[in-house]
């Protein structure tokens, strides 16, 4: 089955492949079905999609959230502070987080050859078990371009990059985390024509916090572009939606995001209504595909959706913990 997930073309394929899914997992998941058990829920129970129920996020934290007996090849782990319990997601094969990066950005973004990728984030060796960074590694390296690499600590350098390139007319997506992107605007302005500004997260502990409108305002007006793009992913996921401007986030066909009521955690909500987000991501088909974050969104008509802020007292997370 986890060849069709990345095939998939209609509404339906999607629901029929994420009940497929849930058996499986169902199945196959100690931690999961232990929590459906909990909830008196069998798949002989559920005949659509919203009817599936949707594993907490904190169980990363303490639980080993497996569907495989096959052995782990990576162990992606979430940031941060010290003292903090963090999220460990058992990864069993590797190259299915690869096909899901690397198709979601084609989705979105066309052939990352065509791109010069330059990240504001630590590189690999200094967060090894950061799923963002494996990702915009492997981005890098699969752009087959020279110019592209890390530049976290190399602010001076990395603003002449972006200028020769833009100039130059290279296609560019710049990635980081929000007060490196900050720090590198406070230190030049610029006026780029060819290049996406991608951000990752707020600050974490690092400067004020900023409400995406502002910070976005910010980063436009310094930068010089139109639009500030927005990537989506967690540690728990395999699988990241995007934003092209606006917060507005569209995600890839194999993933989908729902609301679930705020005071009844297994009541989903109808379209357009704020809530909880539920992320369902077929692409982890040997961990959970089906995970009730700590963010708060809404979803639109279209299958769009917006973040607008998490839970009280859930815990500070984020890529930019990585970097302290």
């Amino acid at each position: 089955m986890q060849e069709n997930i990345f095939n998939i073309q209609s509404e339906e394929q999607f629901s029929k492949i994420a009940i497929e899914t849930f058996k499986y997992q169902f199945k196959n998941n100690k931690v999961y079905r232990s929590f459906c058990d909990l909830l008196y829920i069998h798949p002989s129970d559920v005949s659509k999609v919203e009817e599936i129920p949707f594993l907490p996020i904190q169980f990363f934290k303490s639980k080993k959230v497996v569907s495989s007996l096959d052995e782990i090849q990576e162990i992606f782990t979430s940031s941060g502070t010290t003292g903090s319990i963090t999220s460990k997601h058992f990864v069993t094969d590797i190259e299915v987080y690869k096909e899901s990066y690397l198709k979601g950005f084609a989705h979105f973004y066309g052939n990352i050859e065509e791109y010069v990728v330059l990240a504001l984030l630590p590189n690999y060796l200094e967060r090894k078990g950061s799923s963002l960074v494996f990702m915009v590694d492997d981005l890098i390296r699969k752009s087959n371009n020279l110019e592209s690499g890390f530049y976290l600590d190399n602010l001076e350098e990395l603003a002449k990059k972006l200028i020769e390139l833009d100039k130059n007319g290279q296609k560019t997506l710049l990635i980081g985390v929000s007060f490196a992107l900050l720090d590198l605007i406070e230190m030049k302005q610029f006026s780029l024509k060819n290049t996406i500004i991608m951000e990752t997260g707020g600050m974490k502990g690092r400067r004020k916090e900023l409400v995406r409108e502002e910070l976005h305002a910010v980063l436009q007006n310094r930068f010089g572009v139109k639009e500030i793009h927005s990537e989506y992913g967690m540690t728990e996921l395999l699988s990241q939606g995007y934003s092209k401007g606006n917060g507005v986030f569209e995600t890839p066909p194999w993933m989908k995001i729902l609301t679930r009521d705020t005071e009844d955690a297994l009541t989903i909500n109808p379209i357009g209504k704020n809530g909880g987000i539920n992320v369902i991501d077929l692409a982890n088909y040997n961990s959970c595909s089906f995970i009730a974050t700590q963010d708060l969104g809404k979803v639109h008509k279209n299958c769009t959706f917006e973040i607008i802020g998490r839970f009280d007292n859930s815990d500070i997370r984020g890529c930019n913990l990585m970097v302290l």
